[in-house]
């Protein structure tokens, strides 16, 4: 120990090629770093705090995390980007349907396997894609399928026959299902767990309920066009979106190309199990036939319960399980996603029956309906700007219920419409359910990721994102199923069964609201003390971060 008064003892040189600054500076005069002066803010602000601990033994608040590479927001715009082309994507092609159909001499059921192919690949693979960006490499999964949503989106414009449309569409949502865990995961990992990453999740997800707002509108313009281009612009933004990832995605850290290594290797029979999501998927799908068809579908679903079997049997005995079977004890994480699914198959249920109500019974044009819906789009302003201060101030999972809360007022609202109501009448429905998905959308997804181990945080948005687009699927089929029982069986006409078949999404925000209730007054463990958020590859000296426990994240 010095005296006092006296100079400290000298700080080991340290390379900088130790601290990851090889070719920089540090402008904090740090003695162990001996580069040119041109060294980024983050590095010397991290060099200076390691001088501080060195020599006084203290640690200020800001200091980052040797382990963790800068994250810049430009990083974060990208992931935000790739989002948005899923959800314009969509948004675009079902406003683009009709068109479509009257070119290509589509029959009904062809057409609506446009739109089913793309949800039979999305939900079938989004479990497997999860996986398999934290076993073979989240930037490498995240570029890869980038580049084949971006080709076959291109091919889709090209197709001149429904079975090429199918296949498109198919393969595009396969891609998908790789894409977006991958690019949730990289948020997930890059940035610390607490009021910084509930802010890129809740921009992340306030950007993916507006591209499908806005992809409303475009699509309703590109019609006009040519349908064609609905295939041809989402090429232009995955194109830029995939030079800005190929610069900004570091090749190390949270997004390594192998950021896990297992000697036993990736499991095959697991994945092949896997394809009991595309059954089951294909199962939901074919509940809008009604009994029509029942076979069929009770086919499809029995043969995806099998072969869900298969898949725990398999992943039981597995010495490198594709997905492991523990983490469904967190019972955060299953509540989280239950309720993504309940809530989002409310949501697009309602989108659907609205599109309906507008188009068939109102006689809107396809234009003026996107416009209409656009003040649904408004939770992509509200969810990184309001819904971050709430879950500050009153916890994730309060906010989740204001959500559902939300959520069940504004379709309640709804249930008595007449043939003859205002826009100005359907306003409050629409504001109210923008301000149910800015609240429950973005602080779901945080609860479905919070405390899961970085090894695992693409398994974990695999599972958010398999319920989602099984949740979109089961709400578009229910309330299309209960339309046309109500239709055939009614006496009271289309108006009649729009209001039966509006029943459908109410009742599946309340049951999410029940679920997710349960959860009221348990507080989540922090990452630090939940046994599946230790993280056995990192090294035992690298400090903790300071804002980790700055803002419960999951709430009370």
């Amino acid at each position: 120990m010095p005296s006092a008064g006296s100079a400290p003892a000298p700080v080991p040189a340290l390379s900088a090629r130790a601290w990851g600054v090889s070719g920089r500076s540090c402008r904090a005069r740090v003695p162990w770093c001996r580069a040119s002066p041109r060294c980024r803010r983050s590095t010397w602000l991290r060099h200076a705090s390691l001088l501080r601990l060195a020599i006084h033994g203290t640690r200020p608040r800001s200091l980052i995390r040797p382990d963790r590479p800068d994250t810049p927001w430009a990083l974060l715009l990208v992931l935000c980007g790739t989002i948005f082309l899923e959800g314009i994507d969509v948004a675009m092609l079902a406003v683009a349907i009709p068109s479509i159909r009257a070119d290509l001499d589509l029959s009904t059921g062809t057409a609506a396997w446009v739109m089913s192919a793309y949800i039979l690949g999305y939900a079938g693979f989004t479990l497997l894609g999860g996986r398999a960006a934290d076993l073979l490499g989240r930037r490498r999964m995240f570029l890869i399928w980038l580049t084949v949503f971006m080709l076959f989106s291109g091919l889709g414009g090209f197709a001149t026959e429904g079975w090429m449309m199918i296949v498109a569409r198919f393969v595009t949502g396969v891609s998908a299902a790789f894409m977006t865990p991958a690019a949730m995961s990289i948020i997930t990992t890059s940035y610390e767990e607490g009021p910084q990453r509930n802010r890129a999740l809740l921009v992340f997800a306030g950007t993916a309920a507006g591209g499908f707002s806005l992809g409303m509108v475009i699509g309703g313009l590109l019609t006009q066009l040519g349908w064609r281009w609905v295939f041809f612009a989402p090429v232009l933004l995955a194109g830029a979106l995939l030079v800005a990832a190929l610069r900004l995605l570091p090749r190390t850290g949270a997004t390594a190309e192998r950021p896990e290594k297992t000697a036993d290797g990736f499991d095959l029979p697991g994945a092949a199990a896997a394809g009991a999501m595309l059954l089951l998927a294909a199962g939901v799908v074919r509940l809008e036939h009604g009994v029509s068809g029942w076979p069929l579908t009770a086919g499809a679903f029995a043969a995806g319960l099998l072969l869900v079997y298969v898949f725990v049997a398999v992943e039981r005995r597995s010495p490198a399980p594709l997905v492991r079977l523990a983490i469904f004890r967190r019972a955060s994480m299953v509540r989280a996603d239950l309720g993504a699914l309940l809530f989002v198959g409310s949501f697009f249920g309602f989108q659907f029956m609205a599109t309906l109500y507008l188009q068939e019974l109102r006689g809107w044009s396809s234009l003026e309906t996107s416009f209409a819906l656009m003040l649904m789009g408004l939770d992509a302003v509200l969810a990184p700007t309001l819904t971050p201060l709430l879950v500050n101030r009153f916890g994730n999972m309060r906010v989740v219920l204001g959500g559902f809360v939300a959520a069940i007022a504004a379709y309640g609202l709804f249930l008595p419409v007449s043939d003859d109501w205002s826009f100005g009448m359907m306003t409050p429905t629409l504001l109210l359910t923008s301000v149910a998905f800015a609240l429950a959308y973005g602080p779901l997804a945080i609860a479905a990721t919070d405390g899961v181990a970085p090894r695992e945080q693409g398994l974990a948005s695999g599972l958010l994102y398999t319920a989602t687009q099984f949740g979109s699927a089961i709400g578009i089929s229910a309330v299309t199923a209960v339309y046309g029982l109500a239709s055939a069986t009614g006496a009271d006409g289309a108006l009649g069964a729009f209001r039966a078949a509006l029943v459908v999404p109410v009742v599946m925000v309340v049951l999410g609201l029940v679920i997710t209730a349960t959860g009221l007054g348990r507080g989540q463990p922090r990452a630090s003390q939940s046994p599946d958020a230790l993280d056995s590859t990192r090294r035992p000296t690298a400090p903790a971060s300071a804002a980790a426990g700055e803002v419960a994240t999951s709430g009370d």
